[in-house]
């Protein structure tokens, strides 16, 4: 048994010995890149969008169409009262019209805004959704707060989803 062992070793050792890794040659390091093909071009997903005072881009929009199409929007409650701040966001948007009655409403706006004392973060998730709970448009954000006070902190949010949602829907409109 042990002979068959150092047998297979041996012949192991061997085979590995007999054939070393394929490695360029001097000669083909002195090639130039010229006589090399050109790498072949990944594809992409467009042009990278320009940078913003924001930040990176957080909004999706699910539905273009149904986007263009929101005129009125009934905001639910949401935690910190980001739902207040919401309101005076839209209040004055020249795209919606903040309604008191869900039936009256083209899409509603729901979200949570859950802070979190010991990491002293602010996460928010915005979803705007048409009557029957179709999905239209979304928005996350994460803000830090202590310093800044919280209070401040969810109305930083609401600036920027309140922004998100302008930006979404200019863009909706352009295509």
């Amino acid at each position: 048994m042990r002979a068959i062992k150092l047998v297979l070793a041996a012949t192991f050792l061997l085979g590995v010995a007999g054939h070393p890794q394929s490695q360029p040659s001097s000669q083909e390091e002195e090639r130039p890149a010229q006589d090399k093909p050109a790498p072949a071009q990944r594809p992409t997903l467009g042009p990278a969008p320009a940078p913003s005072l924001y930040g990176p881009k957080t909004s999706s929009t699910t539905d273009v169409h149904k986007l263009v199409r929101v005129r009125k929007i009934y905001i639910e409650r949401m935690d910190n009262a980001l739902d207040e701040k919401l309101t005076e966001r839209l209040a004055n948007s020249r795209y919606f019209q903040l309604v008191g009655d869900r039936k009256e409403a083209d899409a509603v706006m729901r979200g949570t805004c859950f802070d979190s004392r010991r990491l002293k973060l602010l996460r928010s998730e915005v979803y705007l959704n048409d009557r029957g709970g179709a999905p239209i448009w979304q928005d996350s954000l994460r803000r830090p707060f202590n310093p800044p006070a919280l209070a401040t902190a969810v109305s930083d949010t609401a600036n920027l989803i309140a922004s998100h949602l302008s930006e979404s829907v200019a863009e909706a409109e352009r295509h």
